[in-house]
């Protein structure tokens, strides 16, 4: 029997090299003022990007220039709307990594409000978003957030009372997502790393979560076997294309299935950490993602109340197993074993080198979360979770 279930739309989709330069066709609809948000070192700063603004103006276009050096505030995003508020454009072009899509989304949601955005944020402010946005474009620069297939944009504050919030809303879906992978190229490896292993909890958080459904179960099953045949070939060689593709439509994956089946414990603790301190979002996922499912499954085996949850470890870690014919319980501690050797292999820092520490676990398990893991975690396996990943 098949439970109900909703499923949320995607954008318009165009996927493989070169893409890029579809986009002065693509957004002609739109109008004629494009807003294009950028990071500080971008691909408007190289050959490719130069060629791209020269081709936007050739065809007519007024463009105007947004940089998000940072994961985005709602200070930055209120500063953007304030400045595109006298000719405000007639489309939003992200071009980036999470951070740049996510801060593009934001400014495309507030620009038709004239109001801060943080008024809007999930948990922090008191409004509801109407939904009305301007026409927003989304171009990954990065393989990992997903951000491009999702309703969400992720903005924090870093501090004592800080957070990490979403402003959502089913509109918030980009109209247009472009996925070119020769864009990720030049992508740093510990970039590469920290954005991969988000997308591998991603894919494996949501293919996992109590709200997970028949097309959330195959799209992440998909985007896990394109993780485990490509995640470590793209970080040792940055020029590897079919890597760099199989990155990126995995990402893209990860994006679609954590908008319709949710994410687990790495992503409630993220949204923790990320508002305490100055550590990357893929950086806290890729350090969290061992240490949270190895007390997961410890307790799952205990409880013996999931037995689906273990089949579905089992069944990922027979994607990164070279071995056949083997039991569950052989490839779900495979899987395990393979997460705490990739996060060795691609360099991880611990929480420690950001400055966390024990005396900050109280307060980093008062504000996460256990929503959608596929086993509770009390208190102190939590601690032991942030204890484990050092």
């Amino acid at each position: 029997m098949i439970s109900a279930f909703t499923f949320a739309a995607t954008p318009q989709l165009y996927f493989g090299s070169e893409k890029i330069s579809t986009l002065p066709s693509v957004v002609k609809t739109f109008g004629s003022r494009i807003l294009l948000v950028t990071g500080a070192r971008s691909f408007i700063s190289s050959a490719a990007g130069s060629k791209l603004l020269e081709q936007l103006h050739a065809a007519g276009y007024t463009v105007e220039q947004c940089i998000i050096d940072q994961e985005p505030t709602p200070a930055m995003v209120d500063a953007a709307v304030y400045r595109a508020t006298h000719t405000p454009p007639h489309v939003i072009v992200a071009i980036g990594g999470g951070s740049v899509l996510d801060a593009g989304k934001a400014i495309a949601a507030m620009l038709p409000l004239h109001e801060s955005v943080k008024d809007y944020l999930e948990g922090v402010g008191t409004k509801s978003h109407p939904g009305i946005k301007i026409p927003f474009v989304a171009i990954p620069t990065t393989a990992g957030t997903g951000s491009e297939a999702t309703k969400n944009a992720v903005l924090s504050e870093i501090g004592e009372t800080g957070y990490k919030k979403s402003l959502r809303h089913n509109n918030f879906v980009p109209n247009i997502a472009i996925i070119d992978p020769k864009l990720t190229l030049g992508c740093p490896p510990a970039i590469t790393a920290a954005s991969g292993m988000d997308a591998f909890t991603q894919l494996l958080e949501s293919y996992l979560s109590t709200a997970a459904n028949p097309i959330t179960d195959a799209l992440a099953y998909k985007g896990l076997k394109y993780i485990s045949i490509s995640l470590v070939p793209a970080y040792k060689d940055g020029s590897n294309l079919p890597a760099r593709t199989a990155m990126a439509l995995a990402s893209y994956l990860s994006g679609i299935t954590l908008a319709n089946a949710g994410l687990g414990l790495v992503h409630g603790f993220a949204s923790a950490i990320g508002g305490y301190f100055n550590i990357s979002h893929g950086v806290i996922c890729s350090t969290l993602m061992a240490s949270a499912n190895k007390i997961t499954v410890r307790k799952l085996r205990t409880e013996k109340s999931n037995d689906a949850a273990l089949a579905k470890y089992a069944a990922i870690g027979k994607l990164f197993s070279t071995t056949d014919n083997k039991s569950d319980d052989y490839y779900i501690d495979a899987l395990l074993t393979h997460i705490e050797r990739l996060t060795q292999e691609l360099k991880i820092p611990g929480l420690k080198t950001g400055g966390v520490s024990s005396s900050d676990f109280n307060k980093i398990i008062k504000a996460s979360d256990n929503k959608n893991n596929p086993a509770i975690l009390n208190k102190e396996e939590m601690e032991e979770v942030l204890a484990i990943t050092g």
